[in-house]
């Protein structure tokens, strides 16, 4: 009544050798560090185009030399930020999504136990909560 399975079938185990790069654990996190670390370094550069301020220039910078040691070297692409009125709800809200970034950079590198990315993290978080009014 039923006919036997000629062919090989697709829900077998792959042999020992995948045909496709994997990539450690330690390279996923350097990824997703310098994935939440350029983004916030896109927050910050348009923080400094609304709010100049000395601060956020020396942050922009540490945070781009982090970027480029997780990286291959490179520095990262940084976007020119936007001529928009500086609005204090505009200037609320990217704290508020730098705070964001900020936290969760800190929960990657202390995962991947970076200790520069962690203090990085943390002071950007604590700056940011500061602008916020988070903290008494």
């Amino acid at each position: 009544m039923y006919e036997p399975i000629r062919t090989k079938s697709v829900h077998t185990m792959a042999g020992p050798e995948p045909d496709f790069p994997h990539r450690s654990r330690e390279e996923e996190l350097d990824i997703r560090l310098a994935g939440h670390l350029t983004a916030l370094l896109t927050v910050t550069d348009e923080l400094r185009a609304l709010a100049p301020d000395r601060a956020l220039d020396d942050a922009a910078e540490r945070i781009a030399a982090q970027v480029k040691r997780l990286g291959d070297g490179r520095g990262p692409l940084r976007a020119a930020p936007s001529a928009s009125a500086a609005a204090p709800a505009r200037i609320a809200a990217l704290h508020q999504r730098a705070h964001t970034l900020a936290g969760w950079a800190l929960v990657v590198a202390t995962t991947r136990e970076d200790t520069a990315g962690t203090a990085l993290a943390a002071e950007r978080l604590d700056a940011h909560a500061v602008a916020l009014g988070l903290t008494g």
